[in-house]
Order: structure tokens, then sequence, then C-alpha cells
């Protein structure tokens, strides 16, 4: 048994040394205080980062396939009115959003910016007795009203009660509607009294759009849209006006859900309109973004990037239809963001190399500090230090 004890002790590879042979200084007392708050400060930063949880950035290739995109917006327009404010989406597939209303709130606003009225998408006019019935006549009593819609109807069976409807029945046509006083029902619901009235008012229009997840553009522009010829044009000849003040700010604009420490560009930018024609053109990057927290939740959002451009209507050129026109395209790289903690035995290891690393740098400026003064003294003490 003391042989085995003698044998442990000659591999001991921390010798002890008598103290009667220590020898302390006043600068070593100093490096040692020095070292401890340092060694202390370096542990509660490794502490600190152990306790909190880290974010891992990934990049990978977006291999997913027919998902939706969810687009969320709250842009004021101060000089544009609700009545004539119309949302619009396609994308390259062919799929076309036209006057899109569902989802949509729009609040007309005084140039002070106060709501005047919330209202949901949508003219709607007041009820007015014998009103002009499709085959030429007035309402009669006991009769079901069934408007004329001017040429447009697709049966013979159709009906257009509301100026909203005929002017959708144009729409799809491809037609524009010149005059809304020759239109009865539109007459009668003081569809450009409306706007008259309206006239200097703002509105800010919220909601949000569910679109392919493929490359396309959503835009707010004055009138309402259709095909003509293959082309995309909006029906601006009802409101009577040369031109329209496009000026906006974006109070919010998102594609998907937040999440911590998503920066949104466009977030409360404002543009002001200083031309009486152009188009205001945002172009977008989505980059698809998975984040997942330390519990594991995930949420399937993007991020996105933008530039911008005004579109002049200048003399001579064709005229750019006035609106604000948001294009976006999708990214093909997938950025995923992972929560996780630092394992302990990554803790341990750092601590470790805190105290020794501490420990080592210590003792060599001890060492220095205390040689040095050893060899100034010997020179002293001899007459040779000047």
């Amino acid at each position: 048994m003391n042989n085995l004890f003698s044998k442990l002790r000659n591999l001991d590879a921390y010798p002890k040394i008598n103290e009667d042979f220590y020898s302390r200084t006043l600068s070593g007392g100093v490096i040692t205080i020095a070292s401890s708050i340092v060694m202390v400060l370096l542990f509660i930063s490794e502490l600190s980062l152990y306790l909190h949880a880290v974010t891992e950035t990934q990049l990978v290739v977006d291999t997913s396939r027919g998902e939706t995109l969810r687009i969320n917006f709250d842009v004021t327009f101060p000089a544009l009115p609700c009545s004539i404010l119309s949302v619009d989406a396609m994308d390259i597939s062919g799929e076309q959003h036209l006057d899109v209303r569902h989802d949509i709130i729009k609040k007309r606003i005084d140039v002070h910016g106060n709501v005047i009225e919330t209202r949901q998408d949508g003219i709607g006019g007041p009820k007015i007795e014998k009103p002009l019935q499709r085959h030429g006549g007035r309402l009669e009593h006991n009769e079901t009203y069934c408007g004329s819609c001017y040429g447009a109807e697709t049966s013979d069976e159709e009906c257009c009660n509301t100026c909203e409807e005929v002017r959708e029945a144009y729409r799809k046509k491809g037609w524009g509607l010149q005059n809304p006083d020759l239109i009865d029902q539109c007459k009668r619901e003081g569809f450009l009294q409306r706007i008259k009235d309206e006239d200097g008012e703002g509105c800010n229009v919220y909601g949000s759009l569910e679109v392919n997840k493929v490359a396309g553009n959503f835009h707010f522009a004055p009138g309402k849209s259709f095909q003509q010829s293959g082309v995309h044009v909006h029906d601006l000849l009802a409101f009577q006006k040369d031109s329209f003040n496009i000026s906006h700010k974006i109070n919010r604009l998102t594609f998907g859900e937040y999440f911590p420490g998503v920066v949104n560009p466009l977030d409360g930018v404002q543009w002001v309109q200083e031309t009486p024609h152009g188009m205001y053109q945002y172009f977008i990057k989505v980059v698809p973004t998975v984040y997942t927290d330390i519990d594991g939740h995930t949420i399937q959002t993007n991020q996105f990037s933008v530039t911008e451009h005004f579109r002049n209507s200048e003399f001579g050129r064709s005229q750019a239809l006035p609106g604000v026109f948001f294009f976006y395209d999708l990214s093909p790289i997938k950025v995923t963001f992972t929560e996780q903690h630092v394992s302990f035995l990554h803790f341990l290891t750092n601590v470790c190399a805190i105290v020794g690393g501490v420990f080592t740098v210590s003792g060599i400026v001890d060492s220095f500090v205390y040689h040095g003064q050893k060899a100034i003294k010997k020179k002293i003490e001899i007459g040779k230090f000047s």
C-alpha cells in the first residue's frame, strides 16, 4: 500500500513548495487583485451568454412549392379620396385580383389626418323611390327592381341594381364608364357628387392580400381596372379629373408574420408628389424566412429588400398610370434563424479557459515585474544603474 502511495506521489504534476520559500511582493498583490477582477468580469460575461439564447443563421435553397404569400399593408394617401382608390394584385402565373375588397378597410381622413369615416370597401347608395327598370319604365308598386346594365349584361336575366354593379359589369366587358350621370343608378346614388364631396380628402387603406408565392405586383391606383386588348388599364374618365396626387406614406408593409429582430425597410416611408402625373414604383426582393424560437415554435415568414423609382410622364411620351406599384420577386434562397442555448460543456470549457488563461498571463506579468525589479535593485546596489 505504501508502495502504491509512493508511486502516486511521484505522479504529482503540482509539486508543493514550502511556505518558508515564498516571497510575497506588493506588485504581486496588485496583479492578483487585477487578475481576479478580470476573471470575474469574463466569468459574468460567459454566464450571461450561457443563460441567454443565441440565434444561429443558415442559408438553404428554398424548395417549397404551391404555397401562398400573405401581404399585410397599411398605406395613407393624404390627397386621394377613398371613393376613387382601388387595390389590384396580379402575378406571372396569370392570376389576377382586380378591385380587391375582401379583408380591406378604408378610412376617410381630412387634410389634418383625422379620421372622418371608416368603412368596408364599396360605395353603396341610398334607396330612392321609383328607380329606372331594365325595360325602361319606372319601378311600380309590388314590382321587383331589376336595373339595366346598359349593354354590359351577359344574360337577359342579369340585373345591375347599383352604380357599383354597373361599373363592375363594364369592367368585365373591358369598357370604361365615361359619364356616370348618364347611368340612372349612379345618378340616383350621387356618384359624382360623392367624389366632389370627398375632394380634398385623403384615404388610409389597410388590410391584407393572399397571393400565390410567385413573382407579381400589387398596386393602389384610382379607378376601376380591367383588361383591354391584353393590357391592364384603369377607368379614369368617370372621375372627370386631369391629374391625381399619389403622395403617400407607408405605415406598415410586411410579407408574412412578425418575428423577433425583423426589420421592414418600408415602414414609415413617405413620398410627396411634385409633378402632375407619374407612377411611383417599389421593386421588392422577398426572402423566405423560417424562425424557430427556443421552445421549438416555428414561424414561416419573409424578409425583403427594396429599391424605389418614380416614373414621370413627360411630354411626348405615353402617360404612366397614376398609382403606387409594388413589384415583388422571390429569392431562391431561404434564411433560417434558430434560437438555441449554448451547451453546458461548452460553457464549462470556456470558464476553464478563462481561469487558466488569466492565471497564466498574470503569472507571466508578475514574473516579468518581479525579475525586472530585482535586476534594477541589484544594479542600484553596485552603482551601475543610471
